[in-house]
């Protein structure tokens, strides 16, 4: 019989670097859509228990399903529907907020979708600027996910949207993102949660955290994008392999 052998604490190797990751890559997914760096320096929003701090912005289930965001921000320009949120809760290996309405989308419609989205799996619904304060506080009531109210302009009603109900912000402003997210944390201080659009840069995503924004939106590229690239290379070598 052999000898085990045990090693004692004392005897193991000291790490050098003891945050280096190691890391485990696959030559079928190689190609993943990565989210830049400059976002891991945000704090992250712990919500159900997970830190987050990349967020995807999209409802491409290709892109979703081969990326590395920490959580889905699933919000469209179309009235929401049940079919759209269960397919991308379907695919994603990361938490999802799905977006439940706000502009043509209100009412006993939004609180149905709302409810239906949590039982499916949302980890939080997303409702647009123009969503009423009441309504948010009929969603907060029966939801036991958080509403994340969307703020576009320094002119909205950001307190009031908070007091109804919202626990988290997402503020979407375009070029003014970094000023109203500094107009946010004068009305609502340095420890609520808020989540900003970084945008397809590195150089807005660290301007949104410089700002104050907790955790941070990425807009990815196109899967028709990616394709084209894709189609160039093989183009290329078709080309090359011809001569």
């Amino acid at each position: 019989m052999k000898e085990l052998k045990v090693t004692c604490p004392n005897q193991l190797p000291e790490f050098k670097n003891p945050k280096f990751v190691p890391e485990i890559t696959s030559s079928l997914k190689k190609e993943l859509v990565m989210v830049p760096e400059s976002i891991y320096r945000a704090s992250g929003i712990k919500i159900l228990g997970t830190r987050i701090k990349s967020l995807l912005f999209t409802t491409d289930v290709a892109v979703i399903k081969n990326s590395n965001a920490q959580a889905v921000m699933a919000v469209y320009p179309f009235t929401p529907q049940l079919s759209i949120i269960q397919a991308i809760l379907s695919v994603s290996a990361v938490p999802v907020f799905v977006g439940v309405g706000g502009g043509l989308t209100t009412g006993i419609r939004t609180l149905n979708i709302a409810l239906q989205a949590e039982l499916m799996g949302a980890y939080g619904v997303v409702v647009n600027s123009p969503m009423d304060n009441d309504m948010i506080r009929k969603l907060d009531d029966i939801l036991d996910i958080p509403v994340i109210a969307t703020v576009v302009t320094d002119k909205d009603d950001i307190e009031g949207k908070v007091k109804a109900g919202a626990r988290i912000i997402n503020i979407s402003g375009g070029k003014n993102t970094s000023k109203i997210i500094k107009h946010a944390r004068e009305i609502l201080g340095p420890e609520f949660p808020i989540i900003a659009t970084g945008g397809p840069k590195e150089e807005t995503i660290q301007e949104t955290i410089e700002a104050g924004a907790n955790s941070v939106t990425y807009t990815p590229p196109s899967s028709a994008d990616l394709f084209r690239n894709k189609m160039e290379i093989y183009r290329k070598n078709m080309e090359n392999k011809n001569e």
